[in-house]
């Protein structure tokens, strides 16, 4: 099995066997992870000063895309020449660096954005880098698309992953999605906060919901950070229980999901 250390819940941007893992297969990866609702980005959008764009962790361009058909400039920032190059391919810019370190050459913003991303992100250090790079009264919003299963589906689920890994250090149906991540969004605003260069965040929310087949939504398992931790073998385990799961309900369900953004704008000083 794998030894990728697997730190807290409060520190995940020290896991980086997991947080490096999402270039394995990009197309994969762009094929099955869930865009966001089109009224959030454009509420993002249309809330920043102007239009130039900065997407940290930008993978494969899922969001950056999404900003540039609401017409926007995008420049793109992501750790892994994998998914870097499958969003050049696509006629994206990106810039393949760590966040924290990226050269910005002197270079500024009206928005920076993430998609899924920034608890990838060393919390201070990537918070006084986004106020570095945004232009006053820019705007930080940082995205997560969150499952809201139903408790029967959730329990299933979990049935499913307890089987399969037994010893795996995480549950991810242990709790409802939204309590689970309710502490990263807090750590997200408190790092903000500590900053002195952003107003005061706030959580802007868009209830969506995305019909899987089976095969739709096993290939979303395999897009996963706990994905990197499993062996052949734990995946081909888990991916045949989480299936007979769906089979049950018909072959396809529907996941409910709420687009959580925390954003804040850029005020005070500037960051040294």
């Amino acid at each position: 099995m794998p030894t990728h250390p697997v730190p807290g819940p409060d520190e995940p941007h020290k896991a980086r066997g997991m947080a490096e893992s999402f270039g394995t297969d990009p197309g994969r990866y762009d094929r099955s992870r869930p865009r966001y609702p089109d009224a959030l980005v454009r509420r993002i959008a249309a809330a920043a000063p102007g239009r130039d764009v900065l997407d940290v962790g930008c993978g494969t361009g899922i969001a950056a895309r999404q900003f540039r058909a609401a017409g926007c400039t995008v420049l793109g920032v992501d750790v892994d020449a994998r998914m870097a190059g499958f969003a050049r391919e696509r006629g994206l810019p990106v810039e393949v660096a760590g966040f924290e370190t990226w050269d910005d050459a002197g270079r500024t913003f009206d928005a920076v954005v993430a998609g899924q991303t920034w608890h990838w992100i060393d919390p201070a250090a990537g918070a006084a880098k986004a106020a570095g790079v945004l232009r006053p009264g820019g705007r930080i919003a940082l995205m997560w698309n969150v499952y809201r299963p139903a408790p029967a589906l959730a329990d299933a689920f979990a049935a499913a992953h307890r089987a399969a890994l037994p010893d795996a250090p995480r549950m991810p149906w242990k709790r409802s999605a939204p309590d689970a991540y309710d502490a990263i969004f807090e750590k997200v605003a408190d790092s903000l906060r500590a900053t002195g260069s952003f107003g005061a965040p706030e959580r802007w929310q868009v209830a969506w919901e995305q019909p899987y087949t089976r095969d739709a939504w096993l290939e979303h398992l395999t897009t996963s950070g706990e994905a990197a931790l499993h062996t052949p073998r734990q995946t081909a385990e888990l991916l045949a229980r989480t299936g007979a799961v769906i089979d049950e309900l018909g072959g396809t369900f529907t996941m409910p999901y709420v687009a959580v953004a925390v954003t804040a704008v850029r005020t005070g000083a500037a960051v040294a």
